[in-house]
């Protein structure tokens, strides 16, 4: 396992398959999908950043990297994926063997290169829309909350604030004397036409009869736009008077139903907003919603309290009114987002659902954080909230307008992408017709993305017939590179190029080689992955049944039995612990929805798409660690005989963290023996170690 978690060091990529079944019936029966879960800005400390412009393929427009083959004589590179002959630019008139630039050292298979000579004008942008549908105490938890966070907002970001509950309000932070807002009605749809009419952004200008409006070089001039987005340093001091002002939607709400709340209205008026203002500029609309959508198109439920809000149970017998129209809608408002460069995320704190699984297709496509909690005043979303703006080693590293594109060997096809991002739709001759998440394209964007943001890709491998035994042993490779060209979080804007190289095998002999190269906890979470996918997209699937046979299939293929003989069943060490991760992913949440409410189900899916192999393998089987006196912090196993008297369990589901104390720990604890000055040394001892791990 340790060589796999070497290569995720040096690149921020595992496969399941690190030899690869090298032809089409081989990769079918391998039951696994030849995949990678790839973090396309893993930060990497000794990771080259070169001052200058990538050379390209002039075929394939892949990056110059370890695995082309030059000619230093004279002065050609042969691209490994196309195999076409390139000239180097005069430029690179002084390379040779021992005059080598970092793209071609072995060690640099990621780098990035920074060839933006100044950085964009454009600020970052935040948008706070506020849910005021709810009651004081929470109400106020959320405006202390939004407080805090301007004050960690970086001085020349630009910020907007949209208020919403019956109807929607849009508060005008340039004019600080009087407090002034736009109102629109919540059931009503509001274009982005009607929206520039009505905020009077051509009372000064004309408006232009033809084209796109599309910021100050389209047709808005600037100071209509700084009536509503303001840099943080000026407006610091309206925004929180209005945020001390903020009250409780105002509009009566009958003891037999539900507050008039107009989520969807306010966020297609806030992404038509930044869509006039400043289009294609790293701006993220962050939404603060503390109940379910009763008005508008993304309305989730009515307001008539008898209506029970919709259950698994609803969905599945395709019983819930409001539930297609919904996620229509935000489907639309996503590509909107998307074709903007614009992220949404989503803060839900609520006791009932909001409306998660509706929005899902808007924040995943865009790249947009989700925080659910109970309330805007427990420490699970105010700890989040800090940690968006947060600078210094733990800082998100949020960056925006990313363009993810692959290339790869023409035996290899793209079907697609699981994670945040949305296709492009740029079909070519990578582009598989079998179809899997974001696919039919070679090229996605990611609105947002930040140093932990994983894909997990899915290749097909095309080529049919079995390889001649003749052929050379250095031609058995398949090589994949990824281009991630983004806007770093300090403003430049950088790409990113990973090339990988992996050998494939066929034939009767090949067994061996795949066992080798099989990484079980990668295999496991695009398992995952894939379940969760099918699950949403596939009508009558069957989970259970479907993750049992690719298990049956799987041991079939790479066990050690003889017919007849259960007995005599064995698995390879590199196979050993996959039954165990399927059989605990069959009871995890992301298979079985009792209990959980659509919206918890949506979003302990976001996560999983979104997190790196490490994170995920704890979402599918939590890890248990055992304290003790006798023996330092151990594993311990998924089981009732790891409780002993003197023991600390540690419980990490990811999602939540439990600790258990034995029956003589809980009475040391109860008679406050930790508060002890004689046993403080030993207490101590294990509460550092606790926070190590």
């Amino acid at each position: 396992m340790s060589e796999f978690l070497d290569l995720e060091s040096q690149d921020g990529v595992r496969m399941p398959w690190n030899v690869i079944p090298g032809t089409k019936q081989e990769s079918t029966n391998s039951v696994v999908p030849v995949s990678a879960i790839y973090t396309p800005i893993k930060p990497f400390p000794a990771m080259p950043v070169l001052p200058y412009a990538p050379l390209r393929c002039r075929t394939c427009r892949s990056v110059l990297n370890p695995f082309s083959t030059v000619d230093y004589a004279a002065k050609i590179w042969i691209c490994p994926f196309c195999f076409t002959r390139n000239h180097f630019p005069p430029h690179y008139a002084s390379i040779s063997d021992e005059n080598l630039p970092a793209e071609l050292f072995p060690q640099y298979t990621t780098i990035e290169y920074d060839s933006s000579l100044e950085k964009p004008t454009t600020p970052p942008v935040f948008i706070f829309v506020v849910d005021t549908c709810m009651i004081e105490e929470e109400l106020s938890f959320l405006k202390s909350a939004l407080s805090q966070a301007l004050g960690l907002l970086p001085d020349h970001s630009l910020v907007g604030l949209i208020t919403f509950g019956t109807f929607v309000h849009v508060h005008e932070l340039g004019f600080s004397s009087v407090p002034k807002t736009y109102i629109f009605k919540g059931s009503k749809e509001v274009n982005k036409d009607q929206l520039l009419e009505q905020m009077s952004f051509f009372l000064k200008k004309p408006k232009p009869t033809t084209g796109v409006i599309a910021g100050p070089r389209d047709g808005l001039s600037t100071e209509s736009i700084a009536r509503f987005l303001l840099p943080a340093s000026d407006c610091e001091f309206a925004l929180n008077s209005v945020l001390e002002e903020l009250q409780k939607d105002p509009w009566p709400v009958p003891a037999d139903q539900r507050a008039a709340r107009c989520t969807s209205t306010a966020l297609s008026v806030a992404a038509s907003l930044l869509g006039a203002c400043v289009p294609g500029s790293g701006a993220r609309i962050m939404a603060f919603i503390g109940g379910p959508s009763t008005e508008g198109q993304g309305a989730i439920v009515s307001k008539n309290l008898s209506e029970p809000i919709r259950s698994h149970k609803d969905l599945d017998k395709d019983s819930a009114p409001h539930f297609h129209k919904a996620v229509k809608f935000y489907e639309g408002l996503s590509k909107q987002l998307v074709h903007q460069g614009h992220v949404l995320d989503l803060f839900a704190c609520a006791l009932d659902q909001v409306g998660i699984a509706e929005i899902k297709i808007a924040v995943e496509r865009t790249g947009g954080l989700v925080v659910l909690a109970e309330s805007f005043g427990h420490s699970v979303f105010k700890d989040s909230l800090k940690r968006v703006f947060q600078l210094g080693d733990y800082e998100l590293g949020l960056s925006s307008n990313g363009i993810f594109e692959i290339n790869c060997s023409k035996d290899v096809k793209v079907q697609g992408i699981i994670g945040p991002c949305a296709s492009l739709e740029k079909k070519g001759p990578l582009s598989s017709d079998t179809v899997v998440g974001q696919g039919s394209t070679s090229a996605w964007k990611m609105c947002g993305l930040d140093k932990a943001t994983s894909l997990c890709l899915i290749f097909e491998i095309v080529k049919k017939e079995i390889p001649d035994a003749t052929v050379q042993p250095t031609s058995n490779q398949f090589y994949f590179q990824f281009l991630t060209y983004y806007q770093h979080s300090s403003g430049q804007m950088r790409l990113r190029v990973t090339t990988l190289s992996r050998r494939w095998v066929a034939g009767p002999g090949s067994l061996q080689d795949l066992i080798a190269g099989f990484d079980q906890e990668a295999a496991a979470v695009v398992m995952a992955r894939l379940v969760s996918f099918k699950m949403e997209t596939e009508a009558e699937f069957d989970p259970i049944r479907w993750l049992d046979k690719s298990l049956i299939r799987m041991c079939a293929r790479f066990g050690d039995y003889q017919k007849d003989s259960p007995s005599s069943f064995s698995l390879s060490p590199r196979f050993s612990i996959f039954p165990q991760f399927m059989f605990h992913l069959r009871r995890s949440q992301f298979v079985q929805v009792f209990n959980n409410s659509p919206d918890e189900t949506a979003y302990f899916r976001m996560i999983l798409n979104r997190e790196n192999v490490a994170n995920s393998v704890v979402m599918i089987q939590p890890s248990l660690i055992s304290y003790s006196f006798h023996s330092g912090p151990e594993p311990a196993l998924l089981d009732v005989a790891a409780i002993a008297a003197d023991r600390i369990l540690l419980l990490d589901a990811y999602f939540t963290v439990v600790i258990f104390h034995g029956s003589t720990i809980a009475q040391w604890r109860k008679a406050g023996y930790q508060d002890l000055p004689e046993h403080q040394v030993i207490f101590c001892s294990h509460r550092l170690e606790v926070n190590l791990i």
